[in-house]
């Protein structure tokens, strides 16, 4: 017997269909405590809009900066729960509510022009990991074309798949072109999480938007599920 609700099924079938969905954040309270957290960082350089953050930040001395919020953040001890709320309603019934997260919360913090923090096209389980796991991605700004990141969709992913030979000749810039035009750029608003299937291709290039880019990321699969 199915006890799905019927928006339960059209977020199911949604996912399933194009791979991710995108909904309001199921806990707002949550998402502000941790923007806040990464702007009262922000402010002791002198600024306290992560939309600006280029302005007083060289590209030279961004992944120090990156890896020192990353690290402050995760020494939190209610970050993982708060993340986790965000998207708790969704997970429960994509994954399921006996889970594994991931031990710490990742953080992307792209500027206009910096290709020193470029993640080139590839899906998560090329590398190994788990398919059965799923990608929470939070914004702390709005994201929009290349402030965003890039997915490819199932039937396209899937073409790409059985034609991989063909398609890889080269390097990870070269797999990326042949697919450029059939990629959809997340636009995610601040107060909104995606949720995404990471078995399918997914990247950035440089941010040719005019702001800089703050995203978290985390994985999630059911304690039930291969690893």
């Amino acid at each position: 017997m199915d006890f799905l609700s019927k928006n339960e099924k059209v977020l199911e079938n949604e996912f399933i269909d194009q791979g991710f969905i995108i909904r309001e954040a199921a806990n707002k309270d949550a998402l502000k405590k941790i923007q806040k957290f990464a702007i009262d960082i922000l402010s002791r350089k002198g600024v306290n809009s992560l939309d600006n953050a280029h302005k007083y930040i060289g590209i030279n001395e961004l992944n120090d900066f990156r890896l020192d919020v990353i690290k402050k953040i995760n020494m939190q001890p209610w970050l993982r729960e708060a993340y986790y709320q965000i998207a708790k309603p969704y997970l429960d019934i994509l994954v399921g509510n006996e889970l594994a997260m991931q031990l710490r919360v990742n953080l992307s913090i792209q500027m206009p022009g910096d290709e020193s923090s470029l993640l080139p096209i590839h899906a998560d389980t090329w590398s190994g990991d788990s398919p059965y796991e799923v990608v929470v991605w939070v914004p702390l700004v709005d994201c929009y074309d290349t402030k965003s990141m890039y997915f490819l969709p199932p039937k396209i992913a899937k073409s790409l798949s059985n034609n991989y030979k063909v398609h890889a000749q080269g390097n990870s810039d070269q797999l990326f072109r042949t697919i450029r035009d059939d990629v959809e750029w997340m636009k995610v608003d601040y107060g909104e999480v995606l949720v995404f299937n990471q078995i399918y291709p997914h990247g950035n290039v440089v941010n040719e938007e005019d702001e800089t880019r703050w995203s978290m990321n985390c994985r999630f699969k059911s304690l039930f599920s291969p690893y």
